[in-house]
């Protein structure tokens, strides 16, 4: 089996049988993100205990690329502390933005080297990038309000 195979059926595997699908709670933000290229579409939940993302959860709709993406994001994000899951988006969208010629680090993004070879096709990466962007959106909220309430409470004290 080629590689390229090999990561089609890691996408189709994770688009047919989603990890963390469904919204929860409890959760500090929820944002909506759409890709008006196509219609994709997801709404994502983040929950943070301390400094360590506890839960990510989402609905979505659209192409397998999105939803699988999201999956393996949730996959590897939760239980990492918030400066790793950070690091590892970062280490995504560069892979995504390197027009296949990045060599990802199996070892670091798991599941999400199979989307390597999407990044050869400028119009599916916002696709691969939909819910990333999304969980960044999420936790910078999620950061942002517990700061305010922390910074709220402190007022209070004084």
């Amino acid at each position: 089996m080629s590689l390229d195979m090999l990561y089609q059926e890691i996408i189709l595997d994770h688009y047919k049988n989603p990890h963390h699908r469904g919204l929860r709670e409890p959760y500090d933000a929820q944002v909506h993100h759409v890709n008006p290229a196509c219609g994709d579409e997801i709404t994502l939940r983040v929950h943070l205990d301390r400094d360590t993302v506890a839960d990510v959860s989402y609905d979505a709709i659209g192409c397998s690329i999105s939803q699988a993406s999201v999956s393996v994001l949730g996959d590897l994000v939760i239980g990492k502390d918030l400066d790793e899951a950070m690091a590892l988006q970062e280490e995504f969208l560069t892979l995504m933005q390197g027009h296949g010629k990045v060599q990802p680090d199996e070892d670091r993004l798991e599941d999400a080297v199979a989307f390597a070879g999407v990044a050869r096709f400028p119009g599916r990466i916002k696709c691969a990038l939909l819910g990333w962007m999304a969980w960044k959106d999420a936790t910078v909220q999620a950061v942002a309000r517990r700061a305010a309430t922390a910074s709220a409470a402190m007022e209070e004290e004084s």
